[in-house]
């Protein structure tokens, strides 16, 4: 199928892309890497009048430290976080997690702002800022303003972004010391939407739960946290049988 007819911008500085969503507001869409805008496109499932290309915009695309958090443009492609070699050795999840986004070809197109702004439920970049309480950095044309993501996402592809605002970078907090983490995806096939997907991290204190998250995606609108209703475990050894006692709770 071909998508419905529409106006195209490709606007060249980031003042010019705000400029053109306050203008056009809910009949424009924002094209990064276009994974999963174009094929809802096509489906005409999704009929904007404008799309706003912001991949002209190449100072959204970074990776770099900022103290104590990692600062990952929105335009910064799936592949170009499974490769860096600053997260690799600073944030090891989030390399571990991109690499089960579909397959190649789309990880070298798709983007972190794009995932994020989609809010797909079974999607990977969601359920990873909730789990690590990231922060979603969002500006408009008058302002900037930083987003917790437990309050960023608000329904299945709903978010707290406003018509005229657009996704320019993220904050991940580095982990603490002695914080382990675990990330499984469950689909059909590999590169398939997850069916479910988990993120767990625990941090110890002298051999005992310091504290426990777990987060999971693709059950709910939005990445669901369990984690006070794994309280309980707070101050347990960490033992074997850790696990096992929160798989029953």
């Amino acid at each position: 199928m071909k998508p419905a007819a529409f106006h195209y911008h490709a606007p060249a500085t980031l003042d010019e892309a705000l400029a053109l969503l306050a203008r056009h507001g809910d009949d424009a869409k924002v094209l990064a890497g276009g994974q999963s805008l174009v094929p809802m496109m096509n489906m005409r499932i999704a009929r904007p009048e404008h799309i706003v290309d912001i991949n002209r915009l190449d100072a959204l695309a970074f990776i770099r430290a900022a103290g104590d958090v990692i600062e990952i443009g929105a335009l910064t492609r799936h592949v170009a976080i499974e490769r860096s070699t600053l997260l690799r050795e600073r944030l090891p999840l989030l390399p571990v997690a991109a690499q089960t986004i579909a397959h190649y070809a789309i990880r070298t197109q798709g983007t972190l702002g794009g995932s994020l702004a989609h809010a797909d439920p079974a999607a990977q970049w969601p359920l990873l800022a909730v789990a690590l309480g990231a922060t979603i950095v969002a500006r408009g044309p008058n302002a900037e303003r930083a987003i917790d993501a437990s309050a960023f996402f608000v329904s299945t592809m709903a978010t707290a972004l406003a018509a005229d605002e657009l996704i320019v970078a993220s904050r991940w907090p580095l982990l603490p010391a002695r914080t382990g983490w675990g990330f499984e995806l469950f689909a059909r096939r590999r590169g398939d939407f997850a069916l479910c997907a988990v993120c767990a991290t625990v941090s110890l204190k002298q051999g005992r739960v310091a504290a426990l998250r777990v987060v999971v995606g693709g059950i709910a609108p939005t990445p669901s946290d369990l984690s006070d209703a794994l309280s309980t475990l707070t101050g347990s050894n960490a033992n074997a049988s850790l696990a096992e006692r929160a798989g029953h709770i």
